[in-house]
């Protein structure tokens, strides 16, 4: 495992280097850029820390660097940010720090690196590259940081109990870690995490999404989100997730644990796509089945109404968890609630009144409610899977068909409300939209087809059940 930097940021280095040994303040490249580059992982987020005023140092680099790239500091907190292309570098002077057991926010004091080293999260995360001249870039690794990055490990550099503790935040990010770097979590850190989970909920819930987002981005979502389950903090996070958890037998018949269905979904999905809130409707499509779940004997388990149920319960989740209420909102709702829609299309004879229908419901959701769907297959019998998939491609070919034909998806009404009361004269009200629905009826069954002029008939024809007649025939 080697450290390998670009010629620009070799060059970048180099140059805080200088500053940094002009004005006396030994200065260190630490944290997650180090874990990264020694990984082969991208990073655009650079951490400097030194040994004396972090804001002076970056002010003098930022003059180095020329114009444009003045700091921005957050006196505050002591830190200041130069941003340059590609490469975002924050500057902080070495901290100690101590906690009140009451909030996760530390006093913090004027430290050595060794002390500012000590209150980092994991071992992964308190690599440092001494920019001294003469260093060539020295690796410094004070609790075994290279060692555990080799063995995927991801362990706290003090005792585990105590880092939760001081920042029960660093639970969720170790479940991120895991699940982002398909690392494990050291056994001790696991019992840890276990025995402080209340810790968490002095933590805001901001900070809590914000790491559950990122868990749900990574590339095996799964493993940190199984891991919050099995150390109960998902319990008190998001306790809807883990009713999904578990089987009951009655009569000899059991049901699949949802909870563990709906991580493979997760996985599946995020195979094919990086849209966070896409990966948020595949959390979520079964959230319902709890509330709706009913033994019918003779028959089985049923689940009957948990697509719609499970779309009532969307803004509700979105809400508590402090999500964003507006369209990523309703984009996961929409295809909670339609997700059932295209398995019940998979069959040679269906309509296409009902492929005109789900276009119209979907609109522009259509490709990501498929794409749902097919992540929904996680049948361990090979044959069924195959079935299904050729089922979807079926009914993949049937939208497209319906979709060049009548122009469905994105679908405006040919004649609108405007015209309707300007032809029969009439004022806005409950017949203008009884006609306008009857007009998207007749389209959607196949009636007629999605143009003005047969819309338009169709109306005049539709309108004499109200007793209403064009104004210039009156």
């Amino acid at each position: 495992m080697s450290l390998i930097f670009t010629e620009k940021e070799q060059e970048l280095l180099r140059l805080i280097a200088g500053v940094a040994e002009g004005l006396n303040q030994p200065a260190f490249l630490v944290g997650g850029f180090v874990r990264d580059r020694l990984l082969g992982r991208a990073s655009k987020d650079m951490d400097i820390v030194c040994q004396g005023d972090g804001i002076l140092l970056a002010e003098k680099v930022a003059e180095r660097l020329g114009p444009g790239n003045d700091p921005v500091i957050f006196r505050n907190f002591g830190t200041a940010q130069v941003r340059t292309p590609g490469l975002d570098i924050e500057f902080v002077g070495a901290r100690k720090e101590s906690y009140n057991p009451d909030s996760r926010k530390p006093s913090v004091i004027t430290g050595t690196l060794e002390e500012d080293m000590d209150r980092r999260d994991f071992t992964i995360n308190t690599l440092a590259v001494d920019l001294g001249k003469d260093s060539h870039f020295t690796i410094l690794d004070r609790f075994g940081g290279l060692k555990d990055l080799d063995a995927g490990l991801i362990r706290t550099p003090l005792a585990p109990q105590q880092a939760f503790q001081d920042d029960p935040l660093r639970m969720m990010r170790a479940a991120r870690f895991a699940a982002q770097l398909h690392f494990r979590i050291h056994e001790n850190a696991l019992k840890a995490m276990e025995q402080e989970r209340e810790r968490i909920r002095i933590v805001s819930q901001e900070r809590i999404t914000d790491e559950l987002n990122r868990i749900i981005a990574s590339p095996k979502p799964s493993v940190g989100l199984d891991i919050l389950f099995r150390t109960g903090l998902l319990q008190i996070i998001f306790p809807q997730m883990t009713d999904l958890a578990g089987v009951e037998l009655m009569e000899g018949k059991g049901h699949k644990d949802n909870f563990y269905h709906t991580l493979q979904v997760l996985d599946n999905i995020s195979l094919h796509t990086d849209n966070l809130w896409l990966r948020w409707a595949a959390v979520l499509h079964d959230i319902a089945k709890p509330v709706t779940k009913k033994f019918e004997p003779g028959h089985g388990w049923t689940f009957h109404g948990h697509d719609a149920v499970g779309g009532k319960m969307v803004p509700r989740i979105f809400a508590r968890l402090k999500l964003p209420q507006h369209e990523p909102m309703r984009f996961v709702r929409r295809l909670v609630e339609l997700h059932l829609r295209p398995i019940s299309l998979s069959r040679e004879d269906i309509t296409d009144s009902a492929m005109r229908r789900l276009l119209f419901d979907a609109g522009d959701e259509i490709d990501a409610l498929m794409t749902l769907c097919e992540a929904d297959i996680t049948s361990k019998n090979e044959m069924k899977v195959r079935r299904y998939r050729q089922n979807f491609d079926l009914v993949r070919k049937r939208l497209a068909e319906v979709e060049e034909k009548d122009r469905i998806r994105n679908w405006q009404p040919p004649v609108s409300g405007e015209l309707i009361m300007e032809t029969f004269g009439i004022p806005p009200g409950k017949q203008v939209g009884d006609l306008k629905n009857a007009i998207r009826e007749a389209i959607l069954d196949g009636q007629i087809g999605n143009n003005f002029e047969e819309a338009f008939a169709f109306m005049v024809r539709k309108a004499r059940e109200f007793e209403l007649h064009p104004v210039n025939q009156a």
